[in-house]
């Protein structure tokens, strides 16, 4: 008895400092999305790294929205994730970093690129016994 007492304290805590946790990205997410609108207002003008780094805001509130909905969170949001992070580093780089390294960058993600598309062919070849109950 005294086991399933502290075994039902501990998922209610864990549960409580994940909702802690994810609220605090979200608000830390649109708090820096406020300053990049506000970077973007005062200089008068929208670059191409401006607006990756919004859609950067938008896949971490997606997953985090995502997250709460379905209590889960697919992975292929952090490989967006990344793969804009690269293409945004890229970009703003472009003109100070060497062939090489760009070839690399590239080659990341088109990596991460497949990895999407693996997972997504997982996903739907071969689902989770539960994903395959709720179809």
């Amino acid at each position: 008895m005294p086991a399933r007492l502290i075994k039902r304290f501990n998922q209610t805590a864990l549960a409580l400092l994940e909702h802690i946790g994810l609220g605090i990205i979200a608000i830390a997410t649109v708090v820096a999305a406020a300053g990049e609108v506000r970077v973007m207002w005062d200089a008068g003008a929208v670059t191409l790294p401006d607006l990756l780094l919004m859609f950067l805001y938008l896949e971490v509130l997606a997953m985090v929205s995502v997250y709460y909905r379905q209590g889960k969170l697919p992975i292929r949001f952090p490989l967006y994730i990344g793969m804009i992070a690269l293409a945004r580093y890229l970009i703003i780089d472009m003109k100070n970093i060497s062939e090489l390294r760009m070839l690399v960058v590239a080659g990341a993600i088109l990596i991460l690129a497949f990895a999407v598309l693996a997972v997504r062919y997982g996903h739907i070849k071969l689902p989770y016994p539960e994903d395959a109950n709720q179809e």
